[in-house]
């Protein structure tokens, strides 16, 4: 009783943005192991949205278990999902009020002391990756909980559901990490891609002329289409790519916004294609229309921008 009610000060106590993420963490997980259910039952429930656009029974009840757990403990934070509102009763198993307590624990940085409701948005991108997890690409498959302060992403979270799903090696399936811009990461160790070569990630469905053109002015040695923003973004965190380039309005805000704020948070860097920040708050156009352009660690992000032809920023005006 006495160490619940210290956790319980703890959690009170802590800065907004620190609960917020801590909560995200556990909300985040809970949403995996909905998707996993929903797969291993095998009725996907697929609905088309547009082209190339599909939305299963796991992006709805994972997205109705996140913002459920978030708007039951932060009622006046602007949450933003993918897949709108929902009216749907929530069963109460799938609402998560605990919070990780490690990261409560941790020394918050100045600059986010005195952020309050009003300065926050949350985008929730409950199933990055839904036409890769349909086909059975498991390993393209994200969570994603945004946090941005005054239009800036700043904080993030990304579930990997099937984390180790093909390991054989008994181990926990899925895993989450996180990051804040100005005090680090947590849940995972970043790598720095290769040196000596240059690797590209890129759209795995969604390319075009426009998208080619931006990945031939750099001649990469090797280019990884994948499915998933949050995935590419990870390749990037893990040191399996240099940049992520993408010359398509293809991209909404809760697919940049986690992947921003723990890229940032590591020390890589994630713009559009002319290298302007994008911005996050609630009253923002979804789309990111002028295109994404992200880069690891260690990379020179201006180098890549002004590689940039004036053809495909035209484009992007």
């Amino acid at each position: 009783m006495l160490k619940s009610y210290s956790w319980l000060i703890m959690a009170q106590s802590a800065p907004l943005v620190l609960r917020l993420i801590a909560s995200s963490v556990t909300a985040a997980t809970r949403a995996g192991k909905i998707i996993r259910d929903v797969m291993s039952r095998g009725e996907l429930g697929i609905v088309e949205k547009g082209k190339n656009d599909l939305q299963t029974e796991a992006d709805r009840s994972a997205q109705r278990c996140i913002m459920a757990s978030l708007s039951r403990q932060y009622p006046t934070v602007a949450i933003i999902g993918e897949e709108g509102p929902s009216n749907c009763e929530v069963p109460s198993d799938w609402v998560v009020t605990d919070c990780d307590q490690t990261i409560l624990s941790l020394q918050c940085p100045s600059e986010y002391l005195q952020v309050t409701d009003k300065d926050i948005a949350v985008w929730v991108d409950p199933l990055d990756g839904t036409s890769e997890y349909t086909q059975g690409l498991l390993e393209h498959v994200t969570v994603l909980v945004g946090i941005a302060v005054k239009g800036r992403a700043v904080g993030g979270v990304i579930h990997q559901p099937y984390y180790n799903h093909s390991a054989g090696t008994g181990e926990s399936i899925g895993r989450t990490f996180w990051g804040l811009v100005g005090l680090g990461v947590g849940g995972f160790t970043p790598q720095d891609p290769p040196p000596g070569r240059l690797i590209i990630t890129t759209t795995r469905s969604h390319s075009n002329e426009l998208v080619q053109k931006a990945l031939d002015v750099f001649n990469p040695d090797e280019v990884l289409r994948v499915g998933g923003a949050g995935h590419k973004v990870l390749l990037l965190m893990e040191g399996k790519a240099h940049a992520y380039v993408f010359a398509s309005k293809g991209c909404k805000k809760w697919d940049t916004c986690a992947p921003e704020a723990v890229l940032t948070a590591l020390g890589g860097k994630l713009t559009d294609i002319h290298g302007n920040p994008y911005e996050y708050d609630k009253d923002v156009q979804h789309t990111n229309a002028r295109g994404v352009l992200a880069t690891a660690r260690g990379i020179s992000h201006a180098s890549f921008v002004s590689k940039i032809p004036q053809e495909i920023r035209d484009a992007f005006a």
